[in-house]
Order: C-alpha cells, then structure tokens, then sequence
C-alpha cells in the first residue's frame, strides 16, 4: 500500500517525534511505501528514517522552491511546480493516507482531501493521527460541522481519528482489505 503522509517539516518535540517515527517504522515493516512532502527535515524526517530503515519505500513529492531540502536517497523524488500539483500528485500516488501534527500546509492538505471524500470523488481511506490531543479542537468542530449539518455525509465516513501510530496503520489496512 501507499500511504501518504501529510505532516510538518519543523523540527519538533519528542512527544511528536516519537509517534512519527513509530509510524514510519511500522509503515516500512508492514512492506508499505512512505509517500510524503519529500523533505528531509523535521518531522518529515523523521518518519521517512523510521520507514526506510524498516524496509518501507519512500517516494517523495516536493516543490521547486523547497528543492533543496528534498531527501537524497528516495527510492522516486518529483519535483512539482506549486504547491497544488504537489498535492494533486501526493494523492494520486496514494491508496490512503494519515494526517499527522503539522501547521497551515498540514491543515490544507487535510481538508482537501476530506473535502473530495465528501463529495465522493475520492474513497482512499483516511486517518488522523491526534498525537498528544493535538487535533483536539479540529475534532470538536468537524463534530460541530456534522450536527449542525454542514456534512452530508457521516464525520465517520471521512475520517477515522486514531490515537496511536498502531491504529491509524490498522485502520487503513483494514479498509483495503490487508491482513
């Protein structure tokens, strides 16, 4: 499986950077490849270290204007020209994907793909990994969104919110049908 992985590129915390690392290395031992934003920094880091030292394949999808930051060493790097054919070409690459911490790039990425669900023009599985609460306050308002009937379909239905590296992975591989 493709698992693409939108998070941040900012060197963070050790209670982020743990459950990313966690994340990759259960990715790569799963025979599952990375597909992320490219960078070799940070977060971004992090978890393709985690993946590509457990056996996991990274592709990465980068932008011209953070070029140089692109990890060395991927098994497929693309260079997009805007940040809108980055994400076009991450989710294209994808059979799913996992939100992790990150900032307002994180949070685009995000909703761009729960908007396609929403409109049914995509059915990749996709999960939210809520590391040390941080997707708290999105959580409560995608709720909000749901009962005040800004959502036409289900909150359960676009998103799974998992807590743990474990269950964002089992999550997604349940939904495609993998072991």
């Amino acid at each position: 499986m493709n698992i693409c992985v939108f998070l941040s590129a900012a060197d963070l915390a050790d209670r982020y950077t743990e459950p990313a690392r966690q994340f990759g290395e259960l990715l790569g031992k799963g025979g599952h490849a990375l597909v992320w934003g490219g960078s070799d920094t940070g977060l971004m880091k992090v978890v393709a270290d985690g993946a590509q030292e457990t056996g996991g394949r990274l592709v990465g999808v980068s932008v011209g204007f953070l070029a140089a930051k692109a990890r060395a060493g991927a098994d497929e790097m693309v260079i997009a020209k805007d940040l809108a054919e980055r994400k076009r070409l991450l989710l294209e690459k994808a059979d799913a994907v996992v939100i992790m911490v990150g900032g307002t790039g994180t949070l685009d990425e995000a909703t761009e793909i729960l908007e396609l669900k929403k409109h049914g023009h995509t059915d990749k599985p996709v999960a939210l990994l809520n590391t040390a609460g941080f997707y708290d306050g999105l959580k409560e308002q995608f709720r909000r969104m749901e009962d005040e009937g800004f959502l036409p379909r289900p909150l359960t239905e676009l998103v799974f919110f998992a807590e743990e590296p474990v269950g964002a992975l089992a999550y997604l591989e349940e939904s495609l049908g993998i072991r």
